[in-house]
């Protein structure tokens, strides 16, 4: 298997992840009230989440991708 559809299946992944995250369950628990240095914690939720899948794109996409990986197929 090359390194990008490695690449293109955690990225994937990441996509449904960040779905997740920004999806209504999640955000209803940080819809309070409560300020954390002086900003509601929804916005530092979004902001932190938004800023740690940015990160992971980062962190994906800057893998090597002319590499091949050796497939194990029986």
């Amino acid at each position: 298997m090359t390194r990008d559809k490695i690449n293109g299946r955690r990225l994937v992944g990441l996509f449904l992840l960040g779905m997740l995250l920004f999806n209504f369950p999640l955000l209803s628990l940080f819809n309070r009230p409560i300020l954390v240095l002086g900003i509601p914690v929804l916005y530092l939720y979004l902001f932190a989440v938004w800023s740690l899948i940015i990160l992971l794109i980062l962190i994906i996409s800057s893998s090597k991708p002319e590499t091949q990986l050796p497939d194990h197929r029986g």
